[in-house]
C-alpha cells in the first residue's frame, strides 16, 4: 500500500487570544507606515498601549450595581388622642420600616384627604436617620381632614398607611335648655337644668346669685341633666358647653324660687265606727301637690294608724304618678272608744317633708 503523509491539525486558538492577534496584526501595519515616515518610537508606544488596553479590558470583572430596595411596607402615622381641633394645624408623625433608615434617594410623602374628596399630597420630606418622623405644622381645613403617609424611593411607592383623622370645629356648641323655661317658678330648693348640645361637650353651670357652681358633661347623644342649688326671689343661670374641639358657648336665663308649700291632703273611708262592729278595714288616701298645685309622684309617705288600747299600725308606701297614695289597714277587735289617729309623714327630695292627720272616732 501506498503511504500516505498524515496531515497535521492545528488547534484553534481561544477567541480572546485570536482577538489579540487581530490587534496586533493590525498594530503592526500601523507600525511600519508610521516607520516609513520616521515614527519609530511613536509606533512603539502606540503599539504598546494598545495591547495593555485591549488585555486590561478582556481581564477586568464588571463591578455589580445595587438594586433599589422594594418598598413592601408603608409607614405608619399616630392616631390623636382627641380627633376634633380648633387649631388650624397639626403636627403629625409616625413610624417607618426600620429596613429603610438612613438609606438614601427614598422619601416620605403625606397626603390628605378632606372630607369624600380624593386625597391630594400636601407634604414630603427626606427619610431620615430614625425610625419616628414628625411633619410640623400641616395645615387643616374645615371639617374632616383624613391623612394617610406612603414612602418613595427608586423602586417605586409603597402602599398608602392606615388614616388618621383630625376635624377641625372652629364653632361654638349651640345649646338648647328644655327646661325650666326662662323665668319660671321654681318651688324648690334646687332646679334641674336639662337640654341638648355637642355630644362629649364638658358643661358648667352656675348661678351667679349664689355663687355656686356644678360641672358635667353631655352624653354621646349631646342629652345633658344639671341641678344646682336656687335661694329665694331671682336666681341668674348661666350655662357653658365647651365642645370637644375647644369651642365654649354659653347660654343663660333666670328662675324664682317660690314661697308656696307642699301640701299633703289626708282623708279616711269612713270617719266614725262602732266599737261593737270591729274589727273594721279602713282605708286612708293621700293627695300630694308641690308648692304649684302640681301632683308630686314618688315621695316615701309613712302612714301610722293609733287607736286606743291596741298597738301602733305604721306602713311606707310611695306616691303614683298622680301624687296619691292609698293606705289599706284594719281597725282591731278591742279598740276602745275615742279617737283613732291616722298620721301621715312625706319626705319628698325637691320640696322638703310635709305633715297631715285625720281623725276616725271610734263610737260606742
Amino acid at each position: 500500500m501506498a503511504s500516505h503523509r498524515r496531515v497535521e491539525r492545528t488547534r484553534r486558538l481561544a477567541l480572546p487570544f485570536r482577538l489579540l492577534f487581530a490587534v496586533a496584526v493590525v498594530a503592526l501595519g500601523a507600525g511600519v507606515l508610521f516607520i516609513a515616515n520616521g515614527g519609530v518610537g511613536r509606533a512603539a508606544a502606540f503599539l504598546g498601549s494598545s495591547l495593555a488596553g485591549f488585555v486590561d479590558n478582556l481581564a477586568a470583572t464588571p463591578a455589580p450595581s445595587a438594586a433599589p430596595v422594594v418598598v413592601a411596607s408603608a409607614p405608619v402615622l399616630k392616631s390623636p388622642e382627641e380627633p376634633y381641633t380648633n387649631q388650624p394645624t397639626v403636627d403629625l408623625a409616625g413610624r417607618v420600616p426600620e429596613n429603610l433608615v438612613g438609606r438614601q434617594g427614598y422619601v416620605i410623602r403625606i397626603y390628605v384627604a378632606i372630607g369624600d374628596q380624593a386625597p391630594g399630597e400636601v407634604a414630603e420630606l427626606p427619610l431620615g436617620d430614625q425610625v419616628t418622623f414628625v411633619v410640623a405644622g400641616v395645615g387643616l381645613s374645615e371639617g374632616t381632614n383624613t391623612f394617610t403617609a406612603t414612602i418613595a424611593g427608586p423602586a417605586g411607592e409603597s402602599a398608602a398607611s392606615p388614616g388618621v383623622a383630625y376635624v377641625l370645629d372652629t364653632s361654638g356648641p349651640a345649646i338648647k335648655i328644655s327646661s325650666p323655661k326662662d323665668g319660671g317658678v321654681v318651688n324648690a330648693k334646687s332646679v334641674e337644668v336639662k337640654g341638648k348640645t355637642q355630644a362629649r361637650s364638658s358643661l358648667e353651670l352656675t348661678n351667679a346669685t349664689t355663687g355656686a357652681s356644678v360641672i358635667g358633661a353631655a352624653d354621646v347623644s349631646g342629652a345633658f341633666s344639671l341641678i344646682i342649688p336656687i335661694s329665694a326671689g331671682v336666681n341668674q343661670l348661666s350655662l357653658t358647653s365647651t365642645d370637644p374641639a375647644g369651642n365654649a358657648k354659653t347660654s343663660t336665663l333666670s328662675v324664682r324660687k317660690g314661697s308656696g308649700e307642699l301640701t299633703a291632703k289626708l282623708t279616711a273611708s269612713v270617719t266614725s265606727i262602732k266599737a261593737s262592729r270591729l274589727p273594721e278595714t279602713v282605708q286612708v288616701f293621700l293627695a300630694l301637690t308641690d308648692p304649684n298645685g302640681q301632683p308630686v309622684a314618688g315621695a316615701q309617705a309613712t302612714f301610722s294608724l293609733a287607736a286606743p288600747n291596741v298597738p301602733i299600725i305604721s306602713k311606707s308606701i310611695q306616691t303614683d304618678g298622680s301624687g296619691r297614695a292609698v293606705f289599706t289597714t284594719t281597725i282591731p277587735k278591742g279598740a276602745a272608744r275615742g279617737q283613732c289617729k291616722v298620721t301621715v309623714i312625706v319626705h319628698t327630695a325637691d320640696f322638703g317633708d310635709v305633715n297631715s292627720l285625720t281623725i276616725i272616732a271610734i263610737t260606742k
